[in-house]
């Protein structure tokens, strides 16, 4: 398929497709313990067929033209991933996620591969609205949220069961205006 380079690191964002099933295993079992402290992202991915069957959803989620599921490699590295998991063209309205395992951290990867996508989706596909949600205990994905330039619209208190506690989920949100106006300023140099 493709690859679009995400920097002179050697990082690239790629579609992650049913084909890349042992690698994503691999990939996850490598960083499991570490995905899924805020989140059960792949924790039923267990062997090449779940992989592979987590991967043919988002497939089919990109041939509805509802989600779909991009890798982030590093040095040829699968290390993490962006994904849309809500895509409604009709509303113009999108929620983006990410997941890295420790090898893809502290580089900037999950910020400048949501930039890309981001772009894409407001630029060519005309969403308006692209929400990030995240556990209130993840801040890295919510300082993810705020190098993106969203807004955090609230807190849905208690809202989501997860290893035995009930988490707060933050919704942060960028709207295609303000999106457009941030990218401009970072074109002429500003913040």
């Amino acid at each position: 398929m493709y690859a679009i380079s995400l920097g002179d690191d050697g990082a690239e964002l790629r579609p992650l497709e049913p084909w890349h099933a042992e690698e994503f295993l691999a990939h996850l079992n490598r960083g499991r313990e570490f995905i899924t402290r805020h989140i059960p992202f792949g924790a039923n991915v267990t062997d090449t067929e779940s992989a592979r069957a987590v991967l043919q959803s988002y497939a089919d989620k990109r041939a509805a033209d509802s989600g779909f599921l991009h890798g982030l490699w590093l040095e040829g590295k699968l290390v993490g991933g962006l994904l849309f998991r809500v895509f409604d063209a009709a509303a113009g309205t999108c929620e983006a996620g990410c997941w890295l395992e420790p090898a893809g951290t502290g580089r900037g990867l999950v910020t400048r591969g949501a930039r890309v996508l981001i772009d894409w989706a407001v630029e060519e596909r005309g969403m308006h609205r692209v929400e990030w949600h995240a556990s209130s205990a993840n801040e890295a994905s919510i300082a993810v949220a705020r190098r993106l330039g969203m807004s955090r619209e609230g807190v849905l208190r208690e809202s989501y069961p997860y290893r035995g506690v009930r988490q707060d989920t933050e919704i942060w949100a960028v709207l295609a205006p303000e999106w457009r106006a941030t990218r401009a300023r970072a074109a002429r140099g500003g913040h």
